[in-house]
């Protein structure tokens, strides 16, 4: 070995180190068998283009493939996210374990944590994705773990059953439950109404409890499970609305709404720096049709919105109107000092904007005042034949194979 690459092998490992200890400090790692799979496998010869702190940020995905319009194809999720799904998958020496969408790092880590007796398939629908998996996992020390070229959506149902299936690409539906062995886990990513959820699905009688909901973000499925949201993209591609279903978006009509009059309405709601509010984005996405999310172009940016968060943030979203979250820093009286924080307000654009800013200002105060202290709703996966009594409080959403129920109680 080469005084270069020796150094070389020396950084990524005390690079490696340090993620571990950050991910166990942060609470991300809870278990010994967790954190040893983290120390032992070599995540930089999984992403060889880019830099090893690149490759050990906790925080942020490598992508490893774009496409023809440079967005993300196919990447490694953030470790911090790898831990939470591994750590709820409860995973033990023997289990049998399919990963839907492949990479190779993360089923090098799911083998460590099975053992030699443990069988790991890792399947996706990209030849580029399984090849290159397929050879950084023999370079590795983990040939033993298979990963199929094949669309998960159905070329799955011959190798089960599974103790545990791990989804690692953001799915619209949950098809994989009749591959599911007694007393097993799925942990998923499912997507709804713009959201992404990485939930914990055990079964319960004639459903799966859907637990520990994570917000997080995937590259969505693709072939037959893919599903095809109505997005409008404004002011030159940087401002992007996206709703689940619906009438579709007339992208003139909202790119014109943009360049008009704003409506804007504050609320007196505030939060601290860094506090999260996802249950917000449920509560609103429980309470109206219209719930959609608009997302500034993070590169290119644009000054046209001030969207409350980086990503996605909560919007009311018609053919031709739109309101959305915004927020500003709380004015503060003479001499008061403590934490910065932030008042929530609402924008709109369009011709019915007025009417979605009041809406959506009045969903805001009422979470404030009602759900706001509340730990979030119930989520529970039925059958799509199944008939599920309408949630009190809550909104049942219907896929393919499945029907997701949210209660609030």
């Amino acid at each position: 070995m080469s005084y270069h690459s020796r150094s070389s092998s020396e950084s990524s490992d005390r690079l490696r180190d340090a993620m571990v200890a950050e991910l166990r400090e942060c609470g991300v790692i809870r278990s010994p068998e967790v954190a040893a799979a983290f120390a032992k496998v070599p995540r930089e010869k999984f992403a060889p283009e880019a830099s090893p702190s690149a490759v050990y940020s906790a925080r942020d995905t490598v992508v490893t493939k774009r496409d023809a319009e440079g967005r993300a194809a196919s990447s490694i999720s953030a470790p911090w996210l790898q831990a939470e799904m591994l750590e709820a998958a409860r995973l033990r020496p023997g289990a049998r374990v399919l990963e839907v969408g492949s990479g190779g790092y993360n089923a090098a880590l799911i083998a460590e944590l099975v053992g030699p007796e443990g069988v790991v398939i890792s399947m996706d629908i990209d030849p580029f994705v399984t090849e290159r998996a397929t050879r950084f996992l023999a370079e590795t020390g983990y040939p033993h773990v298979k990963a199929v070229l094949g669309d998960a959506e159905h070329a799955a149902d011959e190798l089960g059953p599974f103790d545990v299936i791990l989804v690692t690409i953001g799915a619209w539906d949950c098809p994989w439950g009749h591959l599911l062995a007694p007393g097993g886990r799925m942990i998923v990513p499912l997507r709804f109404c713009g959201l992404t959820r990485s939930f914990t699905f055990v079964r319960e009688d004639d459903h799966f409890a859907g637990l520990n909901p994570t917000v997080c973000g995937f590259i969505p499925i693709q072939g037959a499970g893919a599903h095809r949201e109505h997005t409008a993209a404004l002011a030159d591609r940087t401002v992007n609305l996206l709703v689940d279903a619906g009438p579709a978006l007339d992208v003139a009509a909202l790119d014109l709404a943009l360049d008009g009059n704003r409506t804007e309405q504050w609320t007196g709601v505030t939060v601290g720096y860094g506090e999260r509010f996802d249950t917000l984005h449920l509560w609103v996405a429980t309470r109206t049709e219209t719930f959609g999310v608009i997302r500034r172009d993070p590169e290119r940016g644009s000054d046209r919105v001030e969207p409350a968060m980086r990503w996605f943030t909560p919007a009311l979203v018609t053919p031709d109107s739109f309101a959305y979250l915004t927020l500003r820093p709380e004015q503060r009286k003479d001499g008061e000092r403590g934490q910065r924080r932030y008042e929530l307000g609402v924008y709109g654009h369009g011709r019915s904007g007025d009417d979605l800013v009041r809406r959506l200002a009045l969903e805001v105060v009422t979470w404030n005042s009602e759900w706001r202290a509340h730990p979030g709703p119930d989520f529970s996966l039925y059958p799509i034949g199944a008939s599920v009594p309408a949630p009190a409080i809550g909104r049942i959403f219907p896929k393919r194979h499945t029907q997701l129920v949210m209660a609030w109680r």
